[in-house]
């Protein structure tokens, strides 16, 4: 299996971006759902690594697409951009999700390490060797090339839950290990999905007929080799989810203040950002995806945090130091001898930068020095609505591509329902 090559850098994004534009309408619609296999995938559009780093950001995606097609013809795509944004902002104001997710992993991980029956049947799904034929394809090809159809990513994930019987956390920490699109968000919360904890008491079940018509018969299971348990795992939760949190209300970056920029995976655009008025003094580039799980990340994974990290220091066009999330009082050091009193990053959200930075606070403290942050204003608007399913969000997209990209009203509906939906 050839494994394709995600470039990390925002010209790799946007050329990637201008050649999936004619697809963003029907042609999308109508075919997203369908995976013929790696080589054969021209209905969905595998930014989604450029987009998770916002090397290619939301609002072009969504301008393009509505450019392109119309907002009606555009529709799903513009739907499934906004899901990504709704997973964000659903984890932001739930945080104690993530805390569970990351102490609940622990727990996983110590008793695989006591279970050996446990143990092999783990690494036989992570290895590919379960017997089920479209599970093992699908686990080598995630292992060989950091991705998987989205489709995919739910069968798989309903597979290893009810039919092999496996810790979810353990399956979702076994693609946030590899998937060159990771996202704690959308990779936790996915998993959720499938196994009914989000939406409670309602699991996805692979279904073989289901994944026969969406491989264009590439795998045709049997039922009998996908029995698995019909219940959700609600009971791991009794008392339900917790209750939604105030967005956190970041420190806003002061001007006039001697300023470090910290460049993160979780935005690589910092251009977008009023850099005017700061007293820059210097830049770092933070690599953390080791901190995505306790075991080992993939190579791959690695490799395009490197390479985007990298882009992004050349577009701010400074010299920048880099850094690798280790001891947190080595960047603050760092920023002590730069003679800074703020550091200044885009807003990094709920996930494993976000855990390692909130250690590195004292650190800072002790020197007088601030963690500033910039929240984009995509991220300002659709957060809020992000408090129960999907649903809010979605009767809300009209307006917020109004609010958001005000030059795609011209280029809405023929009939003009989108102009008309948004006063």
């Amino acid at each position: 299996m050839m494994a394709r090559h995600w470039q990390g850098t925002r010209a790799a994004g946007l050329e990637a971006m201008a050649a999936f534009v004619p697809a963003m309408g029907r042609r999308y619609a109508a075919g997203r759902n369908y995976d013929y296999g790696p080589e054969n995938r021209k209905a969905v559009s595998g930014l989604s690594p450029w987009v998770r780093r916002r090397l290619v950001t939301e609002q072009e995606l969504v301008a393009a697409a509505i450019a392109a097609h119309g907002f009606d013809g555009a529709e799903k795509f513009v739907q499934e951009v906004f899901w990504r944004s709704y997973f964000k902002g659903w984890l932001e104001r739930r945080p104690q999700v993530w805390r569970a997710y990351v102490e609940g992993l622990d727990a996983d991980l110590v008793a695989l390490e006591r279970d050996r029956r446990l143990r092999r049947a783990v690494e036989a799904a992570e290895d590919g060797e379960t017997g089920i034929d479209c599970f093992d394809v699908w686990a080598r090809e995630l292992v060989e090339t950091g991705y998987l159809h989205n489709h995919t990513r739910m069968w798989f994930a309903s597979i290893w839950i009810f039919t092999l019987d496996l810790p979810w956390r353990l399956g979702a920490d076994f693609f946030y290990r590899h998937l060159l699109d990771g996202d704690a968000a959308s990779n936790t919360l996915g998993w959720r999905w499938v196994a009914g904890l989000h939406t409670r008491g309602k699991a996805y079940h692979a279904e073989p007929w289901n994944i026969a018509t969406y491989t264009g018969q590439r795998f045709t299971p049997r039922d009998a080799e996908l029995a698995s348990r019909r219940d959700s795992l609600d009971f791991l939760e009794p008392e339900g989810l917790p209750p939604l949190q105030p967005l956190r209300q970041p420190t806003r970056p002061e001007t006039g203040r001697p300023t470090l920029l910290l460049i993160t995976d979780e935005d690589a655009r910092t251009e977008d950002f009023d850099l005017v008025g700061l007293d820059l003094r210097a830049v770092a580039t933070l690599s953390a995806s080791h901190l995505r799980s306790p075991l080992d990340v993939s190579e791959a994974v690695a490799a395009i945090e490197t390479e985007a990290l990298a882009d992004a220091a050349m577009r701010a066009g400074r010299p920048a130091q880099s850094f690798r999330a280790g001891v947190p009082e080595d960047l603050a050091r760092f920023a002590e001898r730069a003679g800074v009193t703020q550091i200044v990053t885009p807003f990094v959200p709920r996930g494993p930068i976000h855990d390692w930075l909130e250690r590195v606070r004292p650190a800072l403290a002790a020197r007088d020095i601030v963690l500033a942050e910039w929240r984009r204003d995509w991220d300002e608007a659709v957060w809020p609505l992000a408090s129960a399913g999907f649903f809010k969000v979605k009767e809300r997209i009209p307006a917020l591509v109004a609010r958001l990209i005000p030059d795609a009203q011209s280029a809405g509906s023929a009939d003009g329902r989108l102009s008309s939906s948004t006063r």
